[in-house]
């Protein structure tokens, strides 16, 4: 089976007014993200969507057209590995980022998939069956009080982990509003809390010692990924346990100097900028230091498939992260990701990437097919 073509199906699509104003920008309005289509000589096609539902996927489309398909064409779906060697290069020479890549590897590893006749995860090596979850959503408060009606909300679901988005506040503020927030959701719910790298060493140091007196589960992203003495010194000091980094563009290379230098205790990766061939490695390499690697949103309903794909793989991933509002980033399938009875993600069964194209949706939504 080879690589016959490859093309891009440009959808357009109108994000609901979720109402909510952060420092992240406020979602609503159209935006333009793709349908990647790897067709092969043998009948079967490779999908992924491309680009998140802030930047879109226009920046993402000519790269892939002009640089990996006639470097794909006539090859195997299987050349994976060679794909993944070969990005430093590509990334030095042509310009090929992580997160141009990344969907073109979710697509040959579901046509991968198609042609078995497996679920990718079964491929991979099944290690579970269902996932539990974590509720967050953008930064959408300026006060304490928001975050604990939001935490309310979030528990009121069910949901038995809550990641809390910060925004700008205060050291004062964010100090009160996580010791708030404990008090209203009781000692059995699991809290993170993720600044988004907004924080210098001393901000970080403050609300880390909170942290602490409130028993959260991890402190995700508190100072820039780059300063790594930063976080070496915030893990030595704090309890609670530092998560490094899915803000980083070169995920799988950065966290192995994370965990050489022990600068932090948990790891963090998403198929957005590491396909399902990069995610897979680091939760592996997380997994030889008996470190756990929580993987991130991936900001479109395909490459978070691609997310639960690898967590149904491995052990040492606690949560998939559960993005709210859903109607942000979902779209094109005739069933999305979703909770089922017992408030946990089941294991898709369908070939593939296992979630069904609602190609009438998706046909009445693309304005125009490149490649």
């Amino acid at each position: 089976m080879k690589i016959a073509d490859i093309k891009i199906d440009v959808i357009k699509r109108e994000i609901p007014d979720t109402g909510l104003d952060s420092d992240l920008g406020r979602f609503a309005g159209t935006v333009e993200q793709g349908l990647l289509r790897i067709l092969t000589d043998d009948g079967i096609e490779g999908n992924c969507y491309i680009g998140g539902f802030r930047g879109g996927g226009r920046s993402f489309f000519g790269p892939i057209l002009n640089v990996l398909k006639p470097e794909l064409l006539g090859r195997e779906p299987s050349e994976r590995e060679w794909l993944w060697h070969r990005l430093q290069i590509l990334s030095s020479r042509r310009g090929i980022t992580n997160q141009t890549w990344a969907p073109v590897d979710v697509a040959l590893w579901d046509i991968t998939g198609k042609a078995a006749g497996l679920p990718i995860y079964k491929l991979l090596g099944t290690q579970r069956y269902e996932t539990e979850v974590y509720g967050t959503y953008p930064p959408r408060h300026e006060s304490p009080d928001g975050y604990v009606e939001e935490a309310r909300e979030v528990v009121s679901r069910g949901v038995r982990a809550y990641k809390i988005p910060p925004g700008m506040m205060s050291t004062r503020d964010v100090i009160r509003m996580v010791t708030l927030v404990r008090e209203a959701v009781g000692p059995d719910v699991r809290l993170m809390l993720d600044p988004n790298c907004a924080y210098d060493y001393r901000k970080a140091l403050d609300i880390g010692r909170a942290l602490d007196q409130n028993k959260f589960h991890w402190f995700e992203d508190p100072v820039p990924h780059h300063d790594i003495d930063a976080i070496k010194s915030l893990t030595e000091r704090l309890d609670v346990p530092l998560c490094m980094s899915d803000q980083d563009p070169n995920q799988f290379f950065d966290a192995a100097n994370m965990v050489r230098n022990q600068s932090s205790r948990l790891v963090r990766g998403t198929a957005q900028k590491l396909g399902i061939t990069g995610l897979k490695k680091l939760c592996s390499l997380a997994e030889g230091f008996g470190m756990n690697c929580e993987i991130g949103t991936a900001a479109n309903s395909l490459l978070n498939a691609a997310n639960l794909h690898v967590i149904f793989s491995v052990s040492n991933c606690d949560y998939f992260e559960y993005w709210m509002p859903q109607a942000a980033h979902q779209f094109g399938l005739v069933d999305d990701i979703h909770l089922n009875d017992k408030v946990v993600i089941e294991a898709p069964t369908r070939p593939g990437l296992g979630y069904e194209l609602d190609w009438d949706w998706l046909e009445a939504h693309t304005v125009e097919t490149l490649g």
